[in-house]
């Protein structure tokens, strides 16, 4: 008898825990006062507005995946960088010469390279203009045999000139140089603000690859910077004031480039 009355307490209890929890739920389903109920296909919402629940559900996969990776230990996939793309024009920004140029020793953020040029053709006049890369895909260098003298002809004379925020890589240190034996009729001449991972051994060599096939190499001095400022930077009729350790960064880096060549 006693284990039947137990039995009969037993189901009793558990009708009604479930009685209370379909209540609940019918109450969670049922919009507070002052709320409208959310129409069909709408989402929720939440303090008056209806929720982005969309963007939401997929920042929380994505992260929830990142999270899922990481604790897995597997590494999440490298993010694709766009194409990368050459940039020309007739006058740079004065405050991306200013942070480009700058020839600081540790050039951090500095990750793209502006090319200045000019171009005397003899008989067809000069060229002037500047040349910006964006990303890794490609180098100013490269894109000036490309885009802004693409056309060879070896009964004319070439004297050009670039102001580089830094020196050339090695690779294009290796290409310039084979340009330079193939056109016998060009001459390069290439004034750098600063001196591109110098102490890379691949970096000396093709250097010294550049200065052999007829490159002349040399620091842009503080007269360079102005120079450079009053023909290639929309300065509005500001004049340049270099800063302060600029004499003293220019020696330094041509200090380096002296021994590298010697």
């Amino acid at each position: 008898m006693a284990d039947r009355k137990s039995s009969s307490s037993s189901r009793l209890t558990v009708r009604r825990k479930e009685k209370a929890e379909n209540e609940a739920k019918k109450e969670e389903k049922l919009p507070k006062e002052g709320e409208k109920p959310p129409k069909e296909g709408e989402k929720p919402e939440v303090n008056g507005k209806n929720a982005p629940v969309e963007n939401g559900e997929a920042a929380a996969a994505a992260t929830g995946a990142e999270n899922g990776a990481a604790a897995n230990g597997d590494k999440p996939e490298p993010m694709e960088l766009p194409p990368f793309e050459i940039i020309t024009g007739d006058r740079m920004d004065p405050f991306f010469f200013k942070f480009q140029f700058k020839n600081v020793e540790y050039s951090s953020g500095r990750n793209k390279t502006f090319l200045c040029y000019l171009v005397d053709q003899g008989t067809d006049g000069l060229l002037r203009g500047y040349i910006e890369d964006e990303h890794a895909g490609g180098h100013a260098e490269e894109a000036f045999f490309q885009q802004v003298l693409p056309n060879y002809d070896p009964a004319c004379k070439y004297t050009i000139t670039w102001y580089m925020s830094s020196s050339p890589c090695a690779v294009c240190a290796g290409k310039l140089a084979e340009v330079l034996k193939s056109r016998k009729s060009v001459r390069l001449a290439i004034f750098s603000a600063r001196l591109f991972e110098w102490e890379e051994p691949e970096i000396q060599a093709g250097l010294k690859a550049l200065a052999a096939a007829g490159c002349k190499l040399r620091m842009m001095k503080p007269l360079d910077f102005t120079y450079t400022w009053d023909t290639f930077v929309e300065n509005d009729e500001e004049q340049f004031t270099p800063w302060e350790d600029c004499q003293e960064n220019y020696e330094y880096y041509q200090d380096k480039l002296a021994d590298i060549l010697q």
